[in-house]
């Protein structure tokens, strides 16, 4: 638009203005009520918040609606003093706003209302306000797992709650607060393994060299009846390569793979018949140079014709209930033959001390062609890797009973660029 043109809209303006005896007008250079600078919404919208120095009570949902019958709600952002975000719904008409997720207690929220009236043109409004405190008699906080540090590509993010979550929707207000934050980015999902524990895994084994930083929103969010979200310390993880130890029962022989690519092939030992070795993948959950193994202590009676009082080194622990990778001179005749073991896989002392030293927590021990039992899910270690993609899903709160997928929010966060 030229100078000239300017002053004819500037002119056209001010002869409206004395011509009808304009209180206001809203006028500009293109005509566009839009391009007007907005008008302040408070008489057009009514807001169900505390008044003065009143606290809002965090149990109670937002709700802003449109008064007078004249303009809509356009937008709604509500943010606590943390920058969390409030998701909320608006009706297909504008004229109702409300949030969909608890408020947090004991904090300050700022919401920034858009309407506008019947003539298009645009108003805004912001409101504060502070909720109350929660109630002190039950908390529940979340610890994370394992430790800080640097793990194989199996290893799954463990949350233990302080208090039991049983309800659906209580546990989806618990799961939408623990983030995990991966890169490269991935699809995973939490699975409820009881009340009180989640695990987290991506669909597919961690990448090399993933940094992963999980941590917790809950503090302040009402959870269920009387029982509110506490603060919760980070945690940051680092994955190392990809370590695999594939034992064929079948073969008596472990095949061991470095990110795809064979590093060792070492003839082993496995369960013999009533002590097969279970079959399925399993995670390295700790290691000790020396222990003593009794069979007492898995059920075998002491003076029995299987019973053993065995000094064990390079004890590379799989299960919780007792199968180790470790080394058994006493059967290096049978190792790359015969299965003559209690359910360990055994090996000469030179490879089991060079398991050992290459193998830490989170890396992979895999079975196949045992006769023995299926590796447990959850219980005995961590065999999560042994539940399909699907049944995984099944045990989120908030992805159970959903298309495979990631979701929206998930969805943006692997989206190139976000």
């Amino acid at each position: 638009m030229s100078h000239t043109s300017r002053i004819r809209s500037v002119i056209s303006c001010t002869v409206l203005v004395v011509a009808f005896g304009a209180t206001s007008v809203s006028c500009s250079f293109d005509g566009n009520p839009l391009s007007a600078q907005p008008f302040d919404a408070a008489d057009q919208i009514v807001f169900n918040g505390p008044s003065g120095n009143e606290k809002a009570d965090p149990d109670k949902p937002l709700e802003i609606t449109t008064q007078g019958g004249s303009g809509r709600i356009t937008d709604v952002t509500a943010t606590d003093a943390s920058g969390r975000y409030v998701p909320g719904e608006l009706s297909a008409d504008g004229t109702r706003w409300h949030s969909t997720t608890p408020l947090a207690a004991g904090t300050r929220y700022t919401v920034r209302v858009s309407t506008e009236n019947g003539e298009g043109e645009p108003g805004r409004k912001v409101l504060t306000f502070d909720t109350g405190p929660a109630d002190q008699k039950k908390r529940v906080q979340v610890t994370f797992g394992p430790e800080a540090g640097t793990y194989g590509v199996g290893q799954p993010v463990t949350a233990d709650l302080s208090a039991p979550v049983q309800d659906k929707a209580a546990r989806a207000v618990v799961e939408r607060a623990l983030k995990v934050d991966a890169r490269p980015s991935v699809e995973g999902a939490w699975h409820w393994v009881d009340d009180k524990t989640l695990h987290y895994r991506p669909k597919e084994y961690w990448a090399p060299g993933t940094t992963i930083d999980v941590r917790s929103t809950l503090e302040g969010i009402k959870v269920g009846d009387r029982l509110w979200g506490a603060a919760s310390a980070p945690l940051s993880l680092t994955i190392g390569d990809r370590l695999e130890a594939v034992t064929d029962a079948a073969s008596h022989t472990m095949t061991v793979y470095r990110n795809g690519k064979v590093i060792n092939t070492i003839p082993v030992t496995t369960g013999k018949p009533g002590f097969e070795t279970r079959n399925g993948v399993k995670v390295v959950l700790e290691k000790a140079y020396y222990v003593r193994m009794r069979s007492s202590t898995v059920g075998i009676a002491a003076g029995s014709s299987e019973s053993y009082d065995l000094p064990v080194y390079y004890a590379t622990r799989v299960t919780w209930s007792g199968e180790y990778v470790h080394a058994a001179p006493w059967s290096v005749g049978s190792q790359g033959s015969a299965n003559v073991s209690h359910g360990c896989v055994g090996m000469s002392t030179s490879n089991a001390s060079w398991f050992f030293r290459t193998f830490n927590q989170g890396d992979i021990v895999k079975v196949v062609n045992s006769n023995g039992s299926e590796m447990d899910p959850f219980g005995n270690g961590f065999g999560d890797w042994n539940l399909s993609w699907k049944d995984w899903r099944a045990g989120s709160a908030v992805l159970g009973g959903t298309p495979d997928g990631p979701g929206p929010a998930e969805m943006a966060r692997l989206r190139p660029g976000v």
